[in-house]
């Protein structure tokens, strides 16, 4: 729902910005232009003493690639092979990742929701695989596809979060063979925005490619990114057949695909940050090299997942500030290669939506945003280490994100002249409430949260004393009430219903359902 320009009128004004301030607004916001300064906690010299213990480690240790067509692959790229483990040539890899597009463009099934990656350009993405949820009573459970609409549907609904995304949550009445197909369904019906397509296995990655060319036409989806792959590492130092099979469908699509090494500090990476970061970066440029060899000049993204390891009990942590170094140093690295990199955001361990969740969300927001990151994926939902996405975190994140979308806009000198003269009119001891540049400006000069309560201790107790989490479900039910379908064309929507419907006859069901991970 798009708001009317603001009413300069001084008569009526005030009603009428009253109407104005509770109009929903789902318009979303447009992908991040970065202007706040990156982070660069790395001098030059680093950068090349972590580029040259990362090409060390792929020349002499070499990366394990368990898949045949990867080796064949690799091979007759001019690698060295010797079983299963490749032994890149740093030579080799800097050719490879020099065809990687430094910026693109993903099309949105709204044209106007299109939005840019890389260099300054960033999106916001909610969270996904989360095999429990907190629901809009706040109770812990396994989710359906039921849940999973919901939350495409208050992802459709947050301005500043840029795409739908794929499996927020698992969807615990399908079969877990066919779940792809109905998650896929699901993030192009309720949404208009760009999304993530499932590369659990290579088959299932090509039918989210299918499904894609469907929604888009296949010419198009041939010269235009609509849909984004992720596949994880296995670190240290290996990547498998699963992975693998579905990097080749979407880099043969020409469709983006995240390199995302699982970096559990001092677990599966050594005990240092600066090592850690050495190794992460080595298979990251394995797997960007390997898109490469695919396809030249298809679109990929320098990912990762960045956890470090409580010596205490063997979890991972969040919010830690060695995450927040390897941010700022990562960061760096992709420039440093010229390739869009991925991040993860709002991440906690907590297992309630309390204060240890909000600090944890806050200092990985902080500096994901000054470490530059481009894809800025799990940014709305995440909570205990991923095991659930909870509806009240979800819609708080999502908040966060348009506030820090906003500081990462940088200062508007836009109306500057006109905002100093308002000084001599109002003159010393005087305030500016009634000013007409605050007039006309108040809605937009400082961001004004709806889900922070700044009220006196009073008003809110008048209010019922609600707390954030309670305030935040309201809010979300609010919203679905609200909820309007984007409209999809009819012919595209009974083509990716027959072809869910063929692939659901083609896919054999084991006993499955109730099957837990």
């Amino acid at each position: 729902m798009t708001i009317d320009a603001p009413i300069r009128s001084r008569s009526g004004g005030r009603a009428a910005r009253r109407a104005l301030r509770s109009a929903p607004n789902f318009e979303m916001l447009p992908g991040l232009a970065r202007n706040l300064p990156t982070t660069e906690i790395l001098t030059g010299n680093q950068v090349e003493r972590i580029d040259a213990a990362s090409m060390d480690i792929l020349e002499n240790v070499g990366v394990i690639f368990r898949d045949d067509i990867a080796l064949a692959d690799w091979a007759r790229a001019g690698a060295k092979v010797v079983g299963d483990r490749v032994y890149l040539d740093r030579g080799l890899v800097r050719d490879l990742i020099s065809t990687i597009p430094a910026h693109f463009t993903y099309h949105a099934r709204d044209p106007n929701k299109n939005v840019a990656l890389g260099g300054r350009d960033s999106i916001f993405v909610p969270m996904t695989g989360a095999p429990y949820l907190r629901d809009l009573d706040d109770v812990r459970r396994n989710p359906m596809m039921d849940d999973l609409a919901m939350f495409h549907k208050l992802a459709h609904m947050s301005p500043a979060l840029h795409s739908s995304a794929h499996h927020i949550v698992e969807p615990y009445d399908h079969p877990i063979s066919q779940r792809h197909l109905r998650i896929t369904y699901s993030s192009m019906k309720h949404s208009d925005k760009t999304f993530m397509g499932m590369t659990t296995s290579p088959k299932n990655a090509e039918d989210v490619i299918e499904m894609s060319q469907i929604l888009f036409g296949k010419e198009f989806c041939e010269t235009h990114p609509v849909v984004t792959g992720n596949c994880n590492g296995n670190s240290p130092l290996v990547w498998d057949e699963t992975m693998l099979g579905a990097m080749r469908a979407f880099c043969r699509a020409n469709q983006p695909v995240l390199c995302s090494p699982f970096v559990l500090g001092g677990a599966n990476t050594p005990a240092s940050v600066a090592a850690s970061v050495a190794q992460l970066n080595a298979e990251a440029l394995s797997a960007l090299a390997y898109t490469q060899v695919v396809r030249r000049g298809c679109p990929a993204i320098y990912g990762h997942y960045l956890s470090t390891v409580s010596m205490k009990s063997g979890a991972p942590m969040a919010g830690t500030p060695e995450i927040s170094l390897m941010n700022f140093m990562i960061g760096q690295m992709a420039r440093f290669y010229d390739v869009p990199w991925r991040t993860s955001n709002t991440l906690g361990g907590a297992k309630t939506f309390d204060a240890q969740a909000g600090y944890e969300s806050a200092t990985t927001l902080s500096a994901v945003l000054h470490s530059g990151a481009n894809y800025i994926w799990h940014s709305a939902g995440w909570n205990e280490a991923g095991m659930h996405c909870s509806v009240a975190k979800f819609i708080v994140d999502a908040e966060q994100c348009a506030m820090g979308y906003r500081m990462a806009e940088g200062v508007n000198f836009g109306d500057f002249d006109e905002a100093l003269s308002a000084i001599p009119d109002i003159g010393p001891g005087g305030h500016y409430l009634g000013h007409p540049h605050t007039q006309e400006n108040f809605q937009t000069a400082f961001f004004m949260p709806e889900l922070l309560d700044n009220n006196s201790i009073e008003q809110w107790q008048a209010e019922g004393g609600i707390e954030i989490t309670e305030r935040a479900l309201n809010h979300a039910r609010k919203l679905l009430s609200e909820y309007q379908e984007p409209t999809l064309d009819q012919a595209v929507n009974e083509e990716l219903l027959a072809y869910i419907a063929r692939r659901e006859r083609e896919i054999p069901v084991a006993d499955e359902l109730n099957q837990s991970y």
